[in-house]
Formats: structure tokens, sequence, C-alpha cells
């Protein structure tokens, strides 16, 4: 029943009051305008924003993984060994086994080199860019390793498309985290960890196919090309534009991400924590330095801990059972069947970390963490007993437990070390502190695949002694050093290590309080040294009400 025309014109003017009010509000508060925000808005809301961000960061994974493993199944391949016979290990040429190592190992290094790099282009450019000229390094790189008819044009080329990756690699998890909302900021990293491991797993499988070895190389260009197509549909990273000064586009960007308007309290909210985090680090001049600063932002120990646990996830030994099907021809199977172990424990390994994605938001990160170590640590253990006996059945429960190393692994150190990551570090300091995080877990990855042949060469079952210790090692640091993230949004973290900073407690302990301010609020403004309006509170320690340090 439609209303009469007085009431009709009342309605319509009572809509255009409180528009008009929303106007205000959204001006007066924080100096934007309602139609520039509206201006900027992505053309996907809510979960297909969140679905396409997942999908693109998941293809830069997926080929994450198919690169790391493609290599290193094609190196005892008829077809590559009569193109490559530098490669060929035989008692005239011993020094080929290290050769052989060089070629996977040489990737490496190339990504250690595109991290670094993330330290100076990763901010200026803005995370889309970044992983657009990653994209299109790693295109131009996988057509000259397509291409190469020497071992030194193999090996250039390697180095050139690692150093598209390591450009990726240090990038993709940040824009995944700086996309997601915090409730399933978990879950969507986590399956990137799957999906490297579906590229291995793909890679496995196609290299022990009868396809020329050209062509498994070459099918990487199929993920490169998704890649850097799709992204140029998707946002920009709110945290980055606010950096920028480039609000408008920022919040629009996170009431796309929320699915709600920008007049939204919760909206409203992030938007405020996120001009917070900047407000605090604006007395700095956003160089290199500020990876050493302590005070309320603790960027030097977040970057620390981001650093060690990349380190600490390759020295796990994970690297000795996905990236070597010798390992399963050194427990007794032949070439065939090892190639076939390999990719069947790839399909468990996806299987695993598919069962961790569940686990991750509900158990927490430092929980996973021990319960990966821990079980790690046995396996190796039982690896090095099982090798000392070296007979049949021993070889026989040896390869189960390989399958069970993975399993642990995906729970604890897969997808998680590039979630913590990301997650750990301030806003002004997450590029260049995740540069280096990748930058490390490409140095120990180069170490690891370089000495795991020589070593089980030299020193036989004990390699698993060494991974064992390693893996014991790696507890009492995860619970004496690494706070929780769970359940918290990327600027709730900088009001943790604040208030801890301020109150002489321990970060580990103040990251498990459920009384932490979240940001955004009043409480949390005192803690981090800002006032309302989001403004940089440049004298010493405001005074704070007692009830934000009450145990």
């Amino acid at each position: 029943m439609s209303l009469p025309s007085s009431d009709q014109e009342k309605h319509q003017l009572s809509i255009a009051e409180n528009t008009d009010l929303r106007h205000e509000q959204i001006k007066q508060q924080f100096g934007l305008d309602l139609a520039d925000i509206s201006a900027h808005a992505p053309s996907l809301r809510g979960r297909k924003l969140t679905a396409a961000v997942a999908f693109v960061a998941g293809t830069g994974f997926t080929l994450f993984g198919y690169d790391q493993g493609v290599m290193s199944s094609l190196l005892t391949g008829n077809q590559f060994e009569a193109s490559f016979p530098e490669v060929i290990v035989e008692p005239s040429h011993p020094d080929h086994a290290t050769l052989q190592s060089f070629t996977i190992a040489i990737y490496e290094v190339g990504c250690l080199f595109g991290a670094l790099s993330n330290l100076w282009v990763g901010d200026k450019l803005g995370r889309r860019k970044t992983i657009v000229v990653g994209g299109c390094i790693m295109i131009v790189g996988a057509i000259l390793q397509t291409s190469a008819f020497s071992f030194v044009h193999l090996i250039f080329a390697r180095i050139f498309t690692g150093y598209g990756n390591g450009l990726i690699t240090s990038t993709v998890p940040t824009y995944h985290a700086e996309l997601s909302p915090s409730a399933k900021r978990g879950r969507m990293i986590m399956m990137e960890g799957t999906l490297i491991v579906v590229g291995v797993t793909i890679a496995f499988f196609v290299n022990w196919s009868s396809a020329q070895w050209r062509v498994p190389i070459a099918l990487q260009l199929v993920f490169e090309i998704i890649m850097v197509t799709c992204i140029g549909f998707l946002p920009e990273s709110p945290r980055w534009l606010v950096k920028r000064g480039r609000n408008a586009e920022a919040m629009a960007v996170i009431s796309a991400m929320e699915d709600k308007p920008p007049t939204d309290s919760e909206v409203q909210r992030t938007y405020h924590g996120i001009r917070e985090a900047v407000a605090v680090e604006t007395s700095s001049q956003g160089s290199l330095r500020e990876l050493t600063t302590g005070g309320r932002s603790q960027n030097f120990r977040r970057t620390v801990i981001a650093v060690v646990f990349m380190m600490m996830q390759q020295l796990t030994g994970i690297n000795l059972v996905t990236l070597w099907t010798i390992v399963f021809q050194r427990l007794g199977l032949s070439d065939v069947n090892a190639r076939i172990a390999s990719a069947a424990n790839g399909a468990e390994y996806v299987l695993a970390s598919i069962a961790a994605y569940y686990a991750i938001d509900y158990i927490g990160r430092r929980q996973l963490m021990l319960f990966g170590a821990t079980g790690q640590c046995i396996v190796m253990l039982l690896l090095a007993i099982l090798g000392y006996i070296n007979n049949t059945p021993a070889q026989i429960v040896s390869v189960v437990l390989l399958f069970g190393f993975n399993t642990f692994f995906a729970f604890g150190w897969l997808g998680l070390a590039w979630l913590y990551c990301a997650e750990i570090a301030g806003l002004r300091t997450r590029a260049p502190t995740n540069a280096l995080s990748t930058a490390s877990n490409w140095t120990f990855n180069f170490v690891v695949v370089m000495v795991v042949g020589p070593a089980f060469n030299n020193i036989s079952w004990r390699t698993y002694i060494v991974f064992a210790a390693l893996n014991a090692a790696i507890v009492p640091v995860v619970y004496f050093f690494f706070p929780e993230t769970g359940g918290r949004s990327l600027e709730d973290l900088d009001v943790v290590f604040a208030l801890a900073y301020i109150t002489g407690e321990d970060p580990v302990k103040v990251s498990l309080r459920k009384d932490v301010p979240l940001a955004g609020s009043q409480e949390a403004d005192e803690i981090l040294g800002v006032i309302p309006g989001v403004q940089y509170h440049s004298s010493g320690m405001p005074s704070m009400p007692s009830s934000s340090f009450h145990q």
C-alpha cells in the first residue's frame, strides 16, 4: 500500500537527512567524503572479494610449490641427463653429486635476493605491483629455463626465476593477511601452505609421466599468467593505502572486505585501528632503521621472531622429505617406486594440510607449533634408530614414518610459518620484516638442500639425529619467545606489544590475556601513545586508566 504524497515527501526527506548526517559524521570523524569513498569501491565485496584474493594468493603459492618440486624430480630423468650430463652421478665423476644439489639449491639463491630486494621496493611499489613484477620476472625465467641447452644457461635461468619468486613469496602472505578479516585470516593463509604442497605434488606426478623435461618446466607459465592477470582485478591493501595517504580508497576497501557500509561501527573501528598504527610510527622516517627500534612498537623483537621462525621452519628437515626422491631410494626402493612414494607422500601431505586448515583458528598458533616440533623430533629419532638397524622391515617402517613427519609439519610449520610472520610484524615494518623472514627461509632452504646429500653420504642415518636435535631445540624457543597471534586483528597485536612494553610484562604472557583493549578503542589509543583524532603523542608515556593494566 502506497503512502500519501505528504508522507512520501516526509519519508524521502528523512532519508536525505540521514544520508547528510552520515556524510557529516564521516567527514567530521575522519575527514573523508562518502562520495569519494564510493568512487573507489572495489567491484567485489564480502565473500566474493575474500575468495578472489584467496584464489590469487593460492595461485602464487601453488606456483611456489610447483617450482620447488619440479627440478628435484627431473634431475634423474634420462632426457634431462642427456641434455645436462653435469648432473649424472657416477664413480668417475663423484663431484657431480654436488652439482646435482647445486642445480636445485641455486634457485633458492635467486629467491633470497628477490626477497631481500623487497626491503627497498615493497613499500614503494605496493603489494599488488610487487606481485606483478615478480610474476613477470618468473614468466621470463620460465621461458629461459624451458629453452636452456647448456648447464650455464639453466643455472642463470633458475637464479633469474628464483628472484621473481622471492619477490612473490615475501609479498603474497602480507597482501593476503592485510585483506583478510581477522576471524578468517588463519584459515585463509593456512590454505597457502596446502597449495604449496599441491604444487609440489603436481610436479611429482607431471615428472613421473613420460613428458619431455621441457614440458614440466614450461607448465609453471600457466600459474604465472593466471596470477599476473587476475591480481589486476583486486584492490590494494588498505594498510598500504593508509600509509600512502589514500584514505578514502582504504576506507572503501575495508568496507568491501567487511561487506558493510563505511558508516558501520566495525568498519570505522578497523579503519581507525589502521590509522592508529600509522600514527604511532609517523615520528620516524620509514627507513630500515625502524627494524632495530624498541619502545612501544617492539619492531626489533618482532623482526627477530619472524626471521628465527622461518629459519626454524627449514631446520626441521622438511626438505629432506619433500625435495629428495633419493631418500626413498636410500630406504631400498627402486627408482620407479621411489617416485611413486614421493608422489603419494605429497598427496598425503595435502590431506594433512587441509586438516590443519580447520584446526588453526580453534587450537591457536603456539599449540600447533609445539605439537608439530615435538612430533617431528620423535619421528627423526625413530628414523635414526631404524637406520641403524637397516633391514627390510626397518626400511618399510621408515617409509611410513616419512609420511608421519609430513603430517606433523603440515599441522605446525607449513602454512603457519607464512601466516605468523605476516601477523607478527607492525604495519610500518611489515614489508621489510617479511622480506627478511622470507630471505631467512630461502637461505636455510639452500643450506639444507646443499647439506642433505653429502650428509647422507658421510654420516648416513646419523643425519636424522641432527634434525631430531634441531626439532627438540625448537620447542623451548617457541614456548618462551613466540606470542600467540590468533583471534586478534593485525592492529590488535600492536596493542599487545605496546602494553607489554609499558607494563614490563613478557609479550608472550600479554598475548594470552583476554582483557587487552581492541585497536581503535580509547584505551588502545592511550596504550599506543596516540590521542583521539589519530595523532602521534610526542610527549612521554600518557596517563592510563588503572584498568588497562590489571592482570
